[in-house]
């Protein structure tokens, strides 16, 4: 070949290498990333230096001046700036634990900062705290610590040169209560907070902003795959923009320069636009705030922790359209517009604009396994009234992410309260088995269902990392159906919500999706409810989500059934009481013109019980000044009930004054007639009390009755308690023999023993005050009895009593009687125990095997049955090893059961034959003394011929609603004939439950929803054993001038209209299904 002319080189590349390159060591350039940004030892030349642009702190441009209220008072804006402040100043200490000091400070803003892009105002005292304007305006919270929002950006109005004045109530807790080290322990009572920072900062935004976007390129690097190509490109941009930082010595510049290099890889996110590049999303984020009504902190806190919180929320949507934030808990909401007006107006023109969203439709985020069918009702019918009177709107989603655990009867509550749709997250906590589904239909006893969706981040407290958007996706368990997720963020359990650095790091996170990809699309901007409308018009399509059938059962936290003894008792004797209170109301309403329904008071009651029912406070999971406080609310409900049924019984003429020719009257105020022996008031007599509903008669004792019972000594320490209905053999305290007379069936298996009391010792793996772990179940012990004695021998009633040590500083004593039979009544064996309770970390439960056999055992819930396994066949069913039951447990075989009936305990367990009624705990943690003192509790054996029936149901109710007895002249016709105007015929499956007036009755109405004419009575109905029932709601017309009778739903809403002639009104329910009535008069 030839000359020519030369080449073009077919490359660019350089023909000889100028000097070597070597890979980079993967892992060393990513450990690199955290020296950028990191507080540590690199801080002073690191992007931390360029943060801000001056600063000042001085005297002359800070003036701090303190107040601080005496004996732990949270005085008012107005009351605590009218004292005397005096000077304080940076690095001063304030306390003790939950006291509250108010600053007032006056601020200067230099001459040389105040042209600076934005100054801010940073106060950081390791607490809690809100900002108030001179005039009283609650402006922002202000959180210290570890989940930090200290800065407040200054209005422009403070860069006149001028002193500007404005105040902070700190509240000395940080935002997890007082507890120190280990969060959950008793919180001292002499903690103190040191005043870190009070300086005015000029902010370096774009220095601010680069960091937010090196954190999230920086995740990219850390999380995403290392054989990808988005994991490399992340971490080629990071080191790209430290060496760019370095080079240019951390000048402006190199900071510009960082964020253009950062775009590359996430675009431009610097306004909500980064939302708009109409790419399909699949993770829908929502701001939420979850604030305990109670927990680590008292109810007092929790009203100021609303307003800082939710201030902060206000603020945002100021500054960053696309924020939306929903909270739930109407109790809340009231407690806002009561003490902080002017903020609960901001909150309501934000309701308006549709970005500060309510959600929930119940009066607080409650327990569901604890309060009863009723309770479940008011907590919908008090929270959608409230928010429906406030904001012109009902839920329609049910938002409850945090309760141990979730009723088989709530999705039916739920569709009978306007909501369809359900949000929780907390079966992610399960420590045994993993819940399956994410997003699935959840079907009640009666096959009512709600449209359910589990966060697959499983938290309702994000901090909107990279790694929530990830697991939104990567976490779903349902993307057969459909692979969108809810992710919920903002800092929670003690407040605080979203802060504006989570708000930015979601920005880049959908940035980063639409410019590289990998990471799921997040979308700010929609509701709960937009999501929830996506998911039915889904259904409606087509798509077919899974079902789970029954209770959301929570594999954790069994103890809450136990804990705090007297709170739960205190929440079963409000509910019998507002019971009755309704019922005889509603008579004596439409009996007596001069007899004003006291609507307003029965409201104020509801309301205190339902808060009581927060779900980590009738739980039993809040520190002790929780139940100080639950013990002073429950005796002022007492009081305001018992006056209320004064005046009901007084305006009914049951005059309960005792005169010389005053006869011994009682009111039965259940559905169905009734009788048993009491004892007569201020009385060692007994009497036969029988009757109803409504009125019942008491006939005293002559002599020796028919039915009589007995009790004698077999040999020494070994008794017989007998009756028509059973011979009781009880030795050392225990039941050794319990015979079923007319069945001639021994139910005691040979050589076992009932009402055994028993005690395990109690050291979960955590959570004290929540926890029981299966493990405990080992270290059972009987404990021994000193003696026994007869304390009544007959013939009406005859009663054993059983001292038993379980300490040198605990004891029990434990009653067992049997009164004489009653003809057509059920007969029980009945126990009453006084305990002092002195222990730590044990558990006290009383045993009774029973020659019974079944694979499944069943429980009271909330207007229904949960059947459960007594067997240990699989990992789900030995995670229930402890269970929840309302007033009764049974187990049945074909043909013969035995029932445990209870007064106010809620833990239970059936293993095999062997049934288990826990009674005590005793938990040092978060309440160092809960349980501790005096207790007195009653349960009972109810044993049956033939299956599980309504002699069961109707007994554990009549076992826990005494009759009323009082002394009283002749009662009026009017009153007996209205007392029982309204009956329920046919199965006796159907319990009619409540009986009130309807909420908007023109007389009854306190004019916050439209009224509604004339008078009407509204009952509840439901069908408890879990068949079809029909039966016959049937009115005395002749008391009771019924126009028509609707069947309407838990809101008392226009429903259909029932065929009602000659006074009665065909019933019939599926199984397990609560029907309400309006009868309108």
């Amino acid at each position: 070949m030839g000359g020519g002319k030369p080449q073009t080189p077919s490359t660019p590349l350089p023909k000889l290498v100028a000097r070597p390159v070597g890979q980079q060591i993967h892992s060393i350039y990513k450990e690199r990333l955290g020296q950028f940004t990191s507080n540590g030892q690199y801080s002073s030349q690191n992007l931390q230096a360029a943060m801000y642009e001056g600063r000042a702190s001085d005297n002359e441009h800070v003036k701090l001046q303190v107040y601080s209220p005496p004996d732990l008072a949270r005085p008012t804006f107005e009351e605590a700036t009218s004292h005397e402040f005096k000077d304080t100043h940076a690095g001063a200490s304030f306390g003790p634990s939950w006291s509250t000091h108010w600053f007032k400070i006056d601020l200067k803003v230099p001459r040389q900062l105040q042209e600076k892009e934005r100054l801010e105002f940073l106060w950081d005292a390791d607490n809690e705290g809100l900002i108030w304007t001179e005039d009283g305006e609650p402006l922002q919270g202000l959180t210290g610590g570890g989940k930090r929002r200290i800065e407040w950006i200054l209005p422009d109005s403070f860069r006149d040169g001028k002193s500007h004045r404005f105040y902070i109530e700190m509240a000395c807790n940080d935002i997890m209560g007082n507890g120190i080290g280990d969060l959950i322990q008793p919180p001292p009572p002499n903690r103190y907070f040191q005043l870190k920072l009070a300086d005015i900062v000029a902010v370096n935004l774009e220095a601010r902003a680069l960091f937010v976007d090196f954190w999230i390129i920086g995740d990219a690097a850390r999380e995403f795959p290392e054989d990808s190509w988005e994991e490399h490109q992340a971490l080629q941009i990071c080191n790209e923009i430290m060496d760019t930082f370095i080079a240019g010595h951390g000048s402006q510049d190199s900071i510009l320069r960082g964020r253009e290099i950062a775009r590359k890889y996430i675009g431009n996110v610097d306004s909500s636009k980064v939302y708009e590049s109409g790419k399909e999303p699949l993770v829908y984020a929502i701001g939420h705030c979850h604030i305990d009504t109670t927990w680590l902190w008292p109810w007092a806190e929790t009203k100021r922790k609303i307003a800082r919180s939710w201030s902060n929320q206000c603020d945002l949507m100021d500054r960053y359209p696309e924020h939306r934030f929903t909270c739930s808990q109407a109790q809340q909401y009231k407690w806002l517009e009561a003490l902080y007006p002017k903020l609960y107006d901001r909150v309501k023109s934000k309701v308006k604009e549709g970005t500060f969203q309510p959600i929930g439709g119940s009066w607080v985020e409650h327990d569901t396994n604890l309060p009863d069918g009723e309770s479940l009702v008011r907590q919908f019918l008090y929270g959608q009234r409230y928010f429906e009177s406030r904001f012109g709107e009902r839920c329609k989603t049910f938002w409850l992410p945090d309760t141990f655990g979730y009723s088989s009867q709530l999705p039916q509550l739920c569709r009978l309260a306007g909501m369809g749709r359900f949000f929780t997250q907390k079966l992610s906590w399960n420590n045994i088995n993993t819940f399956p589904h994410t997003t699935f239909s959840w079907v009640s006893l009666d096959g009512s269902q709600v449209l359910c969706h589990m966060a697959p981040d499983e938290t309702y407290t994000a901090e909107a990392h990279f790694g929530d958007v990830s697991r939104s996706l990567s976490q779903h368990k349902s993307m057969d159906q459909d692979n969108t997720g809810l992710l919920v963020f903002g800092y929670g359990d003690g407040g605080g919500g979203p802060t504006s650095e989570m708000l930015e790091k979601l920005r880049r996170c959908r940035g980063l999706s639409d410019k590289t990809g990998r990471l799921p699309r997040v979308k700010m901007g929609d509701s709960v409810d937009d999501y929830f409308a996506r998911l039915e018009k889904k259904s409606e399509t087509g798509t077919e989500f899974v079902t789970w059938y029954g209770e959301l059962y929570l594999e954790l936290h069994r103890g809450t059934y136990t804990s705090e003894a007297n709170n739960k008792w205190n929440n079963r004797k409000c509910e019998i009481m507002l019971h009755d209170i309704e019922y005889l109301a509603t008579v004596a309403s439409l009996k007596n013109s001069q007899y004003q329904y006291p609507k307003k008071a029965i409201d104020d009651i509801w309301e205190d019980v339902l808060l009581c029912q927060f779900h980590d406070t009738i739980p039993g999971s809040s520190i002790e000044v929780v139940y100080r406080d639950c013990d002073e609310l429950y005796a002022k409900v007492f009081k305001a009930g018992g006056k209320l049924l004064e005046g009901a019984m007084s305006a009914l003429e049951f005059n309960a004054t005792a005169t010389h020719d005053s006869e011994l009257k009682a009111v039965n105020t259940l559905p169905w007639r009734r009788a048993e022996i009491a004892k007569v008031p201020d009385s060692e007599e007994y009497a036969l009390v029988s009757g109803g509903p409504g009125l019942a008669s008491v006939e005293t004792f002559s002599g020796i009755s028919k039915s009589t019972a007995s009790i004698r000594e077999l040999k020494e320490g070994v008794f017989q308690l007998s009756n028509e209905h059973f011979e009781v053999t009880v030795e050392n305290g225990a039941i050794t023999s319990l015979v079923d007379v007319s069945e001639d069936r021994e139910l005691i298996p040979k050589g076992q023993k009932a009402n055994q009391l028993v005690i395990f010792d109690d050291k979960p793996l955590y959570w004290q005050g929540w926890d029981v772990e299966v493990y405990h179940l080992d270290s059972r012990q009987e404990l021994r009895p000193s003696k026994s004695y007869v304390v009544e021998k007959g013939p009406h009633m005859v009663s054993l009593c059983t001292e038993s040590k379980v300490s040198e500083a605990s004891w029990v004593k434990t009653t067992i009687s049997l009164a004489a039979s009653v003809e057509g009544q059920p007969s029980y064996i009945e126990m009453a125990s006084e305990v002092e309770w002195r222990e730590t970390m044990k558990f006290l439960k009383v045993e009774f095997p029973v020659d019974i056999r079944n694979t499944e055992a069943s429980y009271e819930t909330q207007f229904g049955i949960n059947r459960r396994p007594t067997h240990y066949n699989t990992s789900w069913d030995m995670a229930k090893f402890e269970v929840c039951c309302h007033r009764w447990a049974d187990l049945s075989e074909a043909g013969y059961g035995v029932s445990i009936l209870n007064d106010s305990k809620y833990g239970f367990a059936t293993a095999g034959n062997l049934m288990r009624l826990s009674l005590l705990r005793a938990p040092k943690a978060p309440d160092g003394h809960a349980d501790m003192g005096h207790h007195y509790i009653r349960y009972a054996i109810l044993p049956h011929a033939g299956p599980l029936d309504h002699r069961t149901i109707r007994t554990a109710r009549n076992f826990n609603h005494p009759f009323k007895l009082f002394h009283g002249s002749s009662i009026p016709n009017a009153s007996a004939s209205l007392l029982n105007s309204i009956q329920l015929s046919g199965s006796p499956a159907l319990v009619l439950d409540t009986i009130k007036r309807g909420e908007d009755d023109e007389d009854v109405s306190r004019g916050e929803l439209p009224t509604r004419k004339g008078r009407s009575v509204v009952v509840r109905v439901y069908e408890s054993l879990g068949g079809k029932a029909r039966g016959c709601l049937c009115v005395d017309g002749d008391v009771l001038p019924v126009m028509k009778v609707e069947k309407v739903n838990l809101l008392e809403d226009d429903g259909e209209e029932m065929r009602f002639e000659d006074g009665k009104c065909k019933v019939e329910l599926r199984a397990f299904e609560v029907a309400t009535f309006r009868l309108q008069l």
